[in-house]
């Protein structure tokens, strides 16, 4: 059995070796471009008269070594049975690697595999599949300039300077001037040790995952850039993947870094819009959606593509089959949410290993922490909301209590009882709960009610008496359709012919 799990393991490495475009035998004039530890025989064998059991063909596969156009060692790859995790064999992959004088390792079970650059990177990183030759290549072209960041002073004046040149030249009443009539951005202080806790641990502790949660409102976007502009000034990217998981994102994503950066000669494109010369950017943003379509990402990008990604509303980005895409690439990576979703705490996930191998492993692979490098639980910089209300940035939020008495009986344990008579003619009785609100049932004078409580309480421009940017939650995107119907229609009661075209408000669908 130990035997054969190893061996299901390798054909299935095989397999994605070759799918890379890696060769086991000549091609014509194309010479074979693996071999193993022991070299594998001479002559030229069919795959299915090596069989199943690679231990027992002479000269079978233990471990892989991957060749250049020399037939000189590149990479090597340390293969373990389906049931031992892959980094198990972390340390005898570096010594063969030594041996061999490469830098390239991949360690795998045929299930999980993992790629590292022992000379750039500190520790493997998850991937889907293996780099190409052509890949290795670039990765082999590239190195990050790491003492370079380590000597950059960032301060509140870090995007300042790349919107107005002369920034420094300018005396204090100037300063506030450009502020107001160019728009130009100082860092707040938390953003300021945000990116500094961010440097440290890349330079000195060489991490290669970092997750932010930082409150809605705090300013995500712009510590991004200053991150983005880091990475590139410094020579430790050459390219960022900005990942978003709403198209009006993109467009937002977009204006800001343009606004922050031009001016530094960093230019940004929106993928959909520059299909055919993105790699003639310095920041790529899309949607986490359009990449998943039929796996396009595989088909669009290389894993080295991108030396940065950033993930908007990380605790998204890594769910369902956004997960594959996310370790696709293997740049450093940064998480941002308000909402980081910690799927081991309070689990004894050393018992949860032994009695369900499969959740133990759904946990590790949907915890926001874990897939950001945060083993400990905790973020790697955090501004959450308790922090933003007492830095003066944010509002201590307050309920309004809205209740009609539809909704108070569904609140209840009896919950909401409705006698109706069916389209057949037929007498139903049916209870409703607060979980059937807008999906089983819905109260058109109930959604009035929340509309009109929200419009009476909203808070106001002083000057103005019109209503400040806010974001309403929907059930469903039926609900959501009907609750932008009531807004405008009460709105017009309000401000006559003021808002037309729904400029009051829009739906999105998330």
């Amino acid at each position: 059995m130990k035997k054969n799990k190893e061996a299901q393991a390798r054909i299935k490495i095989n397999e994605l070796l070759i799918k890379a475009g890696w060769r086991f035998f000549d091609e014509g004039k194309k010479k074979a471009n693996v071999i193993c530890e022991d070299r594998i025989t001479k002559k030229t064998l069919k795959s299915d008269e090596l069989g199943n059991d690679f231990e027992l063909t002479k000269n079978g596969f233990v471990d892989y070594v991957l060749l250049d156009d020399y037939q000189n060692p590149i990479a090597i790859i340390e293969a373990k049975r389906e049931n031992i995790n892959p980094l198990a064999a972390i340390d005898q992959a570096k010594i063969y690697a030594d041996a061999k004088r490469v830098r390239h390792i991949f360690l795998s079970n045929g299930e999980y595999h993992y790629y590292w650059n022992k000379q750039e990177m500190p520790t493997p990183q998850p991937i889907t599949e293996f780099l190409t030759y052509q890949q290795l290549g670039e990765v082999e072209k590239w190195k990050p300039k790491i003492k370079d960041m380590q000597n950059v002073q960032i301060d509140e004046n870090y995007i300042a300077i790349s919107q107005e040149s002369q920034w420094y030249a300018h005396d204090k009443q100037k300063q506030e001037q450009l502020k107001k009539d160019k728009k130009v951005t100082i860092l707040r202080n938390y953003q300021v040790e945000g990116i500094k806790k961010l440097q440290l641990d890349y330079c000195k502790h060489q991490k290669q995952r970092f997750l932010f949660e930082m409150a809605t409102g705090t300013g995500k976007t712009l510590l991004s850039a200053a991150i983005i502009k880091l990475f590139l000034r410094a020579g430790c990217a050459k390219r960022v993947l900005f990942l978003v998981d709403r198209i009006e994102l993109e467009n937002q994503a977009k204006e800001s870094f343009s606004k922050y950066l031009q001016n530094d000669a960093i230019k940004t494109i929106i993928y959909k819009e520059n299909k055919q010369n993105w790699k003639d950017f310095d920041i790529v943003v899309t949607t986490i959606q359009s990449l998943a379509i039929n796996d396009r990402y595989r088909k669009l990008f290389n894993p080295a593509d991108f030396q940065l990604v950033i993930s908007d509303e990380a605790h998204r980005t890594i769910s369902g089959n956004n997960r594959a895409i996310f370790e696709y690439f293997i740049g450093v990576k940064l998480g941002l949410t308000a909402t980081p979703r910690n799927y081991l705490k309070g689990v004894n996930m050393e018992k949860l290993k032994d009695n369900n191998l499969a959740q133990f492993e759904e946990r590790q692979l949907r915890d926001t922490y874990l897939t950001f490098g945060c083993e400990n639980g905790l973020p790697t910089f955090q501004f959450d909301l308790l922090k933003g209300v007492k830095a003066g940035i944010l509002c201590n939020p307050f309920v309004i209590d809205a209740r009609t008495e539809i909704t108070t009986e569904m609140l209840s344990k009896e919950g909401y009882n409705l006698t109706y008579t069916d389209d057949e003619g037929n007498e139903q009785d049916d209870t409703y709960f607060k979980k059937d609100y807008a999906r089983k049932f819905t109260s058109k004078e109930t959604n009035r009610t929340f509309i009109k409580t929200f419009l009476e309480n909203a808070k106001r421009d002083p000057l103005t008496g019109e209503i400040g940017k806010t974001i309403v939650f929907a059930v469903s995107r039926k609900h959501a359709t009907n609750l932008v119907q009531i807004l405008n229609e009460e709105i017009e009661k309000i401000h006559p012919n003021k808002y037309k075209n729904y400029e009051f408000v829009g739906v999105y669908f998330f």
